[in-house]
């Protein structure tokens, strides 16, 4: 049973759900590697090197600076970052509830499952069943590990699920980019293209898409430790490219 990341309550108006908060994701065992000398096989170490007297620094020695110009520095302490903290909450703040559709892919991050508390399980399930009757998800701010998180609670199955959400300050425009407005297309062009398309369409299968590196690397290393010859996996066919003009 996985251990919560966050306790506390959905409000909104005066309806308050208590909730435990749960991660939704899971990474893979990651292979890990160390940086070894080629000569003997010894681990490579780094070093706390002073830049102007070329001395070791000891950990005592450091503290931390911000660069508001080139080669500039404004010395942060503990107590600068203590005061700068966000004040913890207990309470996902819902304060809108917005169509799902008008949410650009760009912001989503990080998904959460909400897990009722035997007291708000009644509550919860009103709030999934209205929040999938309308087709809206609430937006709303909380504080997880000292930092304030934008998030959009929606149903997810029977369960309610939180993703935090990217600011807005924090996603690129494409307006610098040399991306085109119009181009003179024929109607048959466009036509032929969405014929392309309907020949891919499918239902959306997550299983189906799986992470091959993480696979062939695992192998290359068993290989490599009974020492066989690694053998590559089999390259992919090279899809074939149509030129839709011609």
């Amino acid at each position: 049973m996985p251990r919560p990341v966050w306790k506390g309550a959905v409000t909104f108006g005066l309806v308050s759900v208590p909730v435990n908060l749960f991660p939704a994701t899971r990474r893979q065992a990651e292979l890990s590697f160390r940086l070894l000398h080629k000569k003997d096989k010894a681990p490579v170490e780094y070093k706390r090197f002073c830049t102007v007297e070329e001395v070791e620094v000891a950990w005592n020695d450091i503290v931390k600076g911000y660069e508001y110009e080139k080669g500039s520095f404004v010395l942060m302490t503990d107590e600068d970052f203590a005061k700068a903290k966000t004040e913890s909450t207990e309470t996902l703040e819902i304060r809108d509830f917005v169509p799902l559709t008008q949410i650009n892919l760009a912001h989503f991050e990080s998904p959460y499952w909400l897990e009722p508390t035997k007291a708000g399980r009644k509550a919860y399930v009103l709030l999934r069943e209205a929040l999938e009757e309308s087709g809206r998800v609430g937006i709303g701010t909380f504080v997880m590990r000292q930092r304030e998180h934008l998030a959009a609670l929606r149903p997810a199955g029977h369960a309610l699920m939180v993703t935090t959400l990217r600011f807005v300050d924090e996603i690129r425009s494409a307006e610098d980019l040399e991306i085109p407005r119009e181009e003179k297309l024929a109607r048959k062009e466009i036509e032929l293209a969405k014929k392309l398309v309907d020949t891919l369409a499918d239902d959306w299968k997550p299983e189906q898409y799986k992470d091959t590196y993480h696979d062939a690397l695992r192998a290359a290393i068993e290989q490599k430790l009974e020492g066989k010859e690694i053998e590559a996996p089999a390259p992919r066919k090279s899809a074939r490219v149509v030129n839709l003009m011609k």
